[in-house]
């Protein structure tokens, strides 16, 4: 009968296995698994989710320097379109207008300045978080060396104890390197106070190149100032010697 074929056709045709969805499936249809696998392994092993904390500190802060930077050429841009119009307003004889310009465009200079003030300071302080996360991988490789040294102590395995020492000198070898060098870049780099002699000379350099007249109140350079004194060595000798023919006379 009909129905007797039908039983024997389910009968006959194999069932379909339900397939266990793989990890990655899970994963990507449940976006919370993500953080609670992120968070696991951050439980297991705590530097490597610091690690991974500071470089993407370090990125965010590596972008703002940049955002910084970006905001000084704009200010750069819009003095140099002040002092057009200051340019054009004064050849016009409008004076009042000239010194509005004239002070929007020392507005603008001073927000350049404090843009790349504080870009310089972000890159200071990336070049030092920098110098951290490397450091922290570092000294994870020297622990990972200690414990083969550990290892290799106990049982006793020569060859093995002399490999592992020569790659434990190695890595102490590359952090002093490396934390010297980052030591004297960043004593360069972080100095708050640059000497103002040398300020001043390069100011004047520059003028000099250009043939421009600086009015900030630079010092005169120390010629000048010999020969100021040579001046007034002179004129006390000649006093001197009026002085003398004059009690000659008497």
């Amino acid at each position: 009968t009909e129905e007797a074929k039908q039983s024997q056709n389910a009968i006959n045709t194999p069932k379909k296995k339900n397939k266990k969805p793989n990890f990655l499936t899970l994963i990507s249809s449940n976006p919370l698994r993500i953080k609670s696998f992120s968070a696991n392994e951050e439980k297991k092993n705590p530097a490597m989710g610091n690690t991974e904390k500071l470089l993407n500190q370090i990125m965010d802060l590596k972008f703002t320097s940049k955002s910084l930077q970006r905001q000084a050429r704009k200010c750069e841009k819009e003095e140099k379109s002040e002092k057009l119009k200051v340019k054009k307003a004064i050849e016009k004889g409008n004076m009042d207008g000239a010194r509005i310009y004239a002070e929007n465009a020392i507005r603008k200079r001073t927000e350049q300045m404090n843009y790349l003030r504080l870009a310089s300071r972000l890159d200071a302080v990336v070049a030092r978080l920098d110098t951290q996360a490397k450091m922290t991988t570092i000294n994870k490789s020297m622990a990972n060396i200690v414990k083969s040294l550990e290892s290799s102590l106990a049982t006793g395995n020569l060859q093995k104890m002399s490999e592992t020492m020569d790659q434990f000198e190695k890595q102490f070898v590359n952090m002093e390197v490396q934390a010297e060098f980052m030591e004297s870049a960043m004593a360069g780099s972080t100095s708050l106070s640059t000497p103002e002699g040398e300020v001043n000379s390069l100011m004047q350099q520059v003028a000099d190149d250009y043939g421009l007249e600086v009015s900030v109140g630079l010092p005169q350079p120390a010629a000048h100032a010999v020969s100021t004194k040579t001046q007034e060595k002179v004129d006390e000798d000649d006093l001197s010697r009026r002085l003398a023919e004059l009690k000659a006379r008497g």
